[in-house]
């Protein structure tokens, strides 16, 4: 993980059109920086169904949490079902300091998450 700091940020999204889902992938840390192209990334999901897999994602600062919270609530007020997979310990460790842990339901895997949005 430590080359991670390193790389730029970058999203990757995949459709699954069949299953009205859309997986989006950032790979990298979640800063004052990057966190609103994660945002603008979730903005343009026209999907029922939302998984965001975070196992590359090797930390978050304060802004990333507020891009998290933007993220739910954006969801929730358009009806978009919400998951997110892949947590590490120092993302799970900030979300829960904050105390907005219990606003996010969180998987192992993608194949966990899609199973649970059914």
């Amino acid at each position: 993980m430590r080359g991670m700091a390193n790389e730029p940020f970058k999203i990757t999204s995949e459709a699954h059109a069949e299953k009205d889902l859309r997986v989006l992938t950032p790979a990298g840390a979640i800063t004052y920086a990057s966190s609103a192209t994660l945002v603008d990334a979730v903005m343009a999901v026209n999907e029922r169904k939302l998984i965001i897999d975070l196992t590359n994602v090797p930390s978050v600062d304060s802004m990333a949490v507020g891009a998290l919270v933007r993220t739910y609530v954006h969801c929730q007020k358009a009806g978009i079902k919400l998951a997110f997979v892949g947590l590490g310990q120092r993302v799970e460790n900030v979300l829960r300091l904050t105390g907005v842990d219990p606003l996010f339901d969180a998987y192992k895997t993608v194949a966990d998450a899609e199973a649970a949005l059914k």
